[in-house]
């Protein structure tokens, strides 16, 4: 093997002999200007940049579980709603009546085709019962001294708006603990008193215009029991003027609150013929407009039922009707005919 150390080195270029590979080709190529330049000193201190410090972000919240969900609630069940009492009327001293009761001619009644109590029951009295019913019905529904006070009216005259009050009056006294108050209030032309055989008498028109009148002390007995009758009283021409004044009210309340077996039945005027309805319409809960078959117009109906507007609930009582659509014949079924 050959001794390298005895091979003699090349010359470097520069004179000098040996040196390193490197050395002797930047000699032999001339590589000394890419040497680094000589610096007289050292470079100024550049200022240190200071790192931001980022804002610590809160600890997040701990995550808990979620509430189990809670059972479900059955639905209540629907029931039908409770219906509201009816009003209660406050506490009013009774206003009894105390007059000394009249004799009624029972073959008078018959005359003028009046039910006549005592006797046998008949086709008139069943009808007379069912309409008496609705009414009785409607007042305690009510349960109000409004709605114990009844107004029988007519369109025009000669439809039987009288029979009608009357028969409706003979057959409410027949009730059990109660009693009836029949008012003539149809002054211009009053018939009650000579429907039922009583003598006249100071009435309902007096005690309007005469604030020292007590009401109850004009109100007539009779021997039908639970029957009351308060005449129309003294004619005047400003019937309407005085139902119109606030005294009607504070009368027909004196009649009737405190009284709560006690209905009150008016008998007034045609509708369509004077003011006195359409006037005592604003003081009754009820209302009757009788028609008669074959003889009230479509038209005095409708005007009737809207001077009768005031009252909140008026009925229709069809009379003097010969024909029945259902075949209905009560006198059939009780022996009697006629």
């Amino acid at each position: 093997m050959t001794d390298q150390s005895k091979i003699p080195l090349p010359d470097s270029g520069d004179g000098a002999k040996g040196g390193s590979l490197l050395e002797r080709a930047s000699g032999f190529f001339g590589l000394d200007p890419f040497r680094p330049a000589k610096r007289d000193g050292l470079l100024p201190p550049q200022p240190r940049k200071r790192a931001l410090r980022q804002p610590e972000r809160p600890a997040a919240a701990p995550v808990l579980p979620e509430p189990p969900a809670p059972a479900p609630v059955a639905a209540p069940a629907v029931t039908a709603p409770i219906a509201a009492p009816p009003p209660v009327e406050p506490p009013v001293p009774l206003v009894t009546f105390r007059a000394r009761p009249h004799p009624i001619d029972r073959a008078h009644l018959r005359e003028n085709g009046i039910i006549v109590p005592e006797s046998s029951t008949t086709a008139l009295v069943e009808e007379f019962r069912i309409a008496k019913r609705q009414l009785l019905s409607s007042a305690k529904a009510a349960g109000t001294a409004k709605a114990r006070r009844v107004l029988i009216c007519s369109p025009l005259p000669g439809e039987g708006k009288t029979f009608c009050a009357t028969n409706l009056a003979v057959a409410m006294a027949a009730e059990r603990d109660s009693e009836v108050l029949l008012v003539d209030a149809d002054f211009a032309k009053p018939s009650l008193l000579s429907t039922l055989g009583l003598p006249a008498r100071p009435g309902f028109m007096d005690a309007l215009a005469d604030p020292a009148v007590a009401i109850e002390d004009l109100v007539l007995g009779t021997d039908i029991p639970g029957l009351w009758v308060l005449p129309a009283g003294n004619q005047t021409n400003a019937d309407s003027e005085y139902l119109a004044s606030a005294r009607t009210g504070e009368l027909l309340d004196r009649l009737t609150l405190g009284a709560p077996n006690r209905m009150v039945v008016f008998d007034t005027p045609p509708a369509l013929a004077a003011s006195p309805a359409a006037e005592l319409a604003k003081h009754v809960g009820q209302a009757v407009l009788v028609v008669r078959a074959d003889y009230t117009g479509r038209n005095a109906l409708d005007d009737s039922y809207q001077l009768l507007s005031a009252c909140p609930d008026i009925k229709l009582l069809f009379n003097g009707a010969t024909f029945s659509p259902s075949g209905r014949r009560f006198g059939t079924y009780y022996g009697y005919e006629g």
